[in-house]
């Protein structure tokens, strides 16, 4: 913050100072100047009777093109202060409400004829201004021919200066000249804060007109259109596709199912014939066995009838031996059959 912004501020408390100037030093930093008006408002809240604060408030509302707000403010802020250093941005914003007349008397005020050479600089810019839209080219030209457009030298105002110039040349119907101070002001301005590449385009023939733009508007929306009809084109083709696959794995899926359905019964009809050939061979067992029973039940009848052969066999020779032992024995019926006791 200026010294002077600091000496107004120390009317105020120490803590309300504090926030005040931190709320002006938001605005003067602020890249968009719609937050830049934003923060201006939130220390004119606090500190309305300020006249720093109403001189930011005022070039915050310029740069928004608030113009009758703008005009309140600084008007407010001059009578406060006494200073007049924000002249030219109040007679611009006249001419921008189309009050030409009134601009052109705050440009030849007594207090403009006081201001520092960089402020009168300015207010020539916006004079020329003026004189364009009056239909007075020829003027506009006379009021910016000042000494800082030949010196070579670099000033504050310098691309603004040249800017303006190039716009009056124009008006005036010298093209020529109003290129070349073009890109002067281009030169004077690395930052871009003007549009002197694309003024000095359109002076050499390139320029982009507003039905061009909304051509080229319509050409991108019908880009866009056929980009998302290709889109939903390329999507709908995806979702197609992508059911194929899943119909595919679907379809896959069942067919592993039935092959492992296949594979299960076969494994269960091979089972099952395993188990029938296993009953077959136990029974075919049971059969063998049956048949040995049968040919042991037959081998022991046959050694039955052998040992019932052989019992009467030996029948057979008892009874011999017992006819033989009655054959041999003395008849004793007959005398002397017995022998005499002592014999």
């Amino acid at each position: 913050m200026s010294r002077e912004a600091r000496s107004e501020l120390a009317g105020l408390p120490l803590d309300l100072a504090t926030t005040v100037g931190r709320y002006l030093v938001a605005a003067e930093l602020a890249s968009e100047p719609e937050k830049a008006y934003e923060y201006a408002q939130a220390a004119r809240h606090l500190a309305s009777r300020i006249g720093v604060v109403r001189e930011v408030v005022g070039i915050a509302a310029y740069r928004t093109e608030r113009w009758a707000e703008a005009l309140a403010e600084l008007r407010a802020a001059r009578r406060m202060t006494g200073r007049s250093d924000y002249l030219a941005v109040m007679a611009d914003s006249e001419r921008a409400l189309g009050r030409l007349d009134r601009a052109l008397e705050v440009v030849h005020s007594p207090e403009a004829r006081r201001l520092p050479r960089e402020a009168q600089i300015e207010l020539r810019i916006v004079e020329s201004g003026i004189r364009r839209d009056q239909g007075l080219g020829d003027a506009a030209v006379l009021v910016l021919q000042v000494a800082e457009l030949r010196d070579g030298r670099r000033h504050p105002f310098s691309a603004r200066l040249f800017y303006a110039y190039g716009e009056a040349l124009l008006a005036a119907g010298r093209k020529d000249e109003a290129r070349q101070a073009f890109g002067k002001a281009i030169e004077f301005d690395p930052d871009g804060e003007t549009d002197a590449v694309d003024r000095l385009d359109e002076v050499d023939g390139v320029a982009v007109t507003v039905d061009d733009l909304e051509d080229d508007d319509d050409f991108d929306e019908d880009e866009v259109d056929e980009v998302d009809e290709v889109d939903e084109d390329d999507e709908d083709e995806d979702e197609d596709f992508d059911g194929d696959l899943d119909d595919e794995a679907e379809g896959e899926d069942l067919d592993d199912e039935a092959e492992e359905d296949e594979d299960l019964d076969s494994e269960d009809d091979l089972d099952d014939e395993d188990i029938e050939d296993a009953d077959l061979d136990d029974d075919a067992l049971d059969s063998e066995d049956d048949l040995d029973e049968d040919e042991d039940l037959k081998d022991e009848g046959e050694d039955l009838e052998d040992e019932d052969a052989e019992g009467e066999d030996l029948e057979d020779e008892e009874e011999d031996a017992e006819d033989d032992l009655v054959d041999e024995a003395p008849d004793a019926s007959k005398p002397g059959s017995e022998s005499a006791p002592g014999n």
